[in-house]
């Protein structure tokens, strides 16, 4: 029961880090239909650019953060702007090439200005453990968790009550009718990414104060997918509900055998685009001719 319950608030932790970076990739497909390969890269700049502000240059936690958000956005939307807009009705196989080779060029440009040695820093999120039920529990795995909570239910609430989180779903739904309706597109596809790149800092500066800043950090681009084709590639609740799930499974996965984590997303992945390809929530797109 110890075991369970430690592997179970890591899981979640793991979980509300995913849900974080998978929203973005989320955020991009509705507003956009590209599916961006380089959103692990995203959370790589994201923590980088924390790391500057709170250790290099010594500023404040938020202002460090404030700092990220800046640059985070700043990336979204020149990359909307001067290399995904100019590819509008180009094949979906070469924008797809493209945000692969952003993923390279990004990193690349990461190791360049900061090298490949992972970089620590002081503690953001209180350190010390609690013990419930018997179970030693990090508390910077719980104070995670409350994070990303807040975070993703900002999110939600946007997108649920804010006139431009209603101009995203519209735009989503029916680009075409969104515009008749004097919505601009090309608008809410540079917020889509702005927000994107928000998300990732967000998941990028939690993980960088849980382990460490280094080009691992890109790797959870890779375990995004499982979890959006899980919950939906277009489905923002079915997003988060994705990542939980993942990070569950993973981790009590690497409970009964360590390094089973690595191999768990994606077999969940196979699995579900056998039985259902549009995930949980996602939704079925019928083409009639």
């Amino acid at each position: 029961m110890t075991q369970f319950l430690q592997l179970t608030v890591y899981g979640l932790a793991n979980g509300a880090v995913l849900a974080l970076a998978a929203l973005g990739f989320v955020l991009i497909y509705k507003a956009t239909n590209v599916i961006n390969f380089a959103q692990g890269e995203f959370l790589l700049v994201g923590a980088y650019a924390f790391y500057s502000g709170f250790v290099l240059l010594q500023l404040p936690a938020l202002l460090a953060v404030a700092l990220g958000v800046v640059v985070a956005v700043a990336l979204g939307v020149t990359i909307e702007r001067l290399v995904l807009r100019p590819l509008i009705g180009r094949e979906p196989i070469a924008i797809l090439m493209v945000t692969i080779g952003l993923s390279a060029v990004l990193k690349a440009v990461v190791q360049i200005a900061y090298g490949t040695t992972p970089r620590t820093m002081p503690r953001l999120l209180p350190g010390g453990s609690v013990e419930i039920l018997g179970a030693v529990i990090p508390v910077d795995r719980l104070v995670a968790i409350a994070v990303a909570g807040v975070v993703l239910a900002g999110f939600s609430a946007f997108f649920r009550w804010s006139r431009h989180g209603v101009a995203m779903r519209a735009v989503a739904d029916d680009p075409q009718a969104a515009l008749t309706q004097g919505i601009s597109v090309t608008r809410i596809s540079a917020l889509a990414w702005a927000m994107a790149a928000t998300s990732a800092v967000a998941g990028g500066v939690l993980i960088a104060d849980i382990a460490e800043v280094s080009q691992n950090l890109a790797g959870f681009g890779l375990i995004v997918f499982p979890v959006v084709i899980l919950g939906g590639l277009d489905s923002v609740p079915g997003t988060i509900l994705g990542g939980f799930v993942i990070g569950l499974v993973s981790q009590y996965a690497d409970g009964v055998s360590p390094g089973a984590s690595q191999v768990v997303p994606y077999v969940v992945l196979v699995v579900i685009l056998l039985v259902r390809p549009y995930g949980l929530f996602g939704q079925p797109r019928i083409e009639r001719v």
